[in-house]
């Protein structure tokens, strides 16, 4: 049987029943655990710290009612990387290369900024549809683009994240089969194709990092302009 490039982004199913809900929770159980002695271990107090980091980070320039999507963007940042560094070891699949899920991620978040903007602050929130002192004449063309221009953020947030991680799983895959393949006839060429490979290995753990936090990055610049 032979088997495309992307036949690595398909759903594992067994027996028919998909197996991409084992890969949604499996994160969760590699997540260290609150315990009852006064001392934490290095992991944890290395996990808490980072999540403190972040929080600070990110919510520093929004509002303090802002602030009760700490917990929620913080936790999805966490399992968002925990999914995609997942996704970058042998005979794994990686859930953040559907662009269904990463949909499922972004559109209730981007909804649920702009219904509270609507809601807190309806005036400022259709007031980013119309930047001030727009001619009369171009007031229906602005108000169509900005609207679409809304409406995008959500897919683009998706694709975003979709793209740069199916490009580096591709990559990876290519570069891989080039070594196999010129390892018994170009011995030399195959050593720096290895060296190439392992640099894209690690390049790709920091874009797998980067697009986690990119990602809830600009769910935070939406719920600032919002609240």
């Amino acid at each position: 049987m032979t088997l495309s490039l992307f036949d690595q982004f398909a759903s594992p199913t067994f027996l028919g029943i998909p197996l991409i809900a084992i890969a949604l929770t499996f994160p969760w159980v590699l997540y260290m655990q609150t315990n009852p002695r006064w001392l934490n271990n290095r992991m944890f107090t290395l996990q808490n710290w980072a999540i403190g980091q972040f929080t600070s980070q990110i919510f520093q320039p929004i509002n303090p009612p802002g602030h009760k999507w700490a917990l929620l963007l913080a936790s999805l940042m966490l399992f968002l990387i925990s999914l995609n560094m997942l996704g970058l070891l042998p005979y794994t699949f990686t859930p953040t290369t559907q662009l269904s899920l990463n949909l499922a991620f972004a559109v209730p978040l981007w909804l649920a900024t702009v219904i509270i903007g609507m809601r807190m602050h309806p005036t400022h929130a259709l007031g980013h549809l119309l930047p001030e002192g727009t001619p009369a004449l171009l007031i229906p063309i602005l108000i169509i683009i900005e609207t679409i221009s809304l409406f995008i953020r959500p897919l683009a947030l998706g694709v975003r994240l979709t793209a740069n991680l199916t490009a580096g799983h591709l990559l990876i895959q290519l570069i891989a089969t080039a070594t196999f393949v010129l390892l018994p006839i170009m011995p030399t060429t195959a050593i720096f194709t290895a060296i190439l490979l392992v640099l894209l290995t690690l390049l790709e753990v920091a874009v797998a990092m980067i697009q986690a936090y990119v990602f809830v990055l600009l769910l935070s610049l939406y719920l600032q302009e919002n609240v």
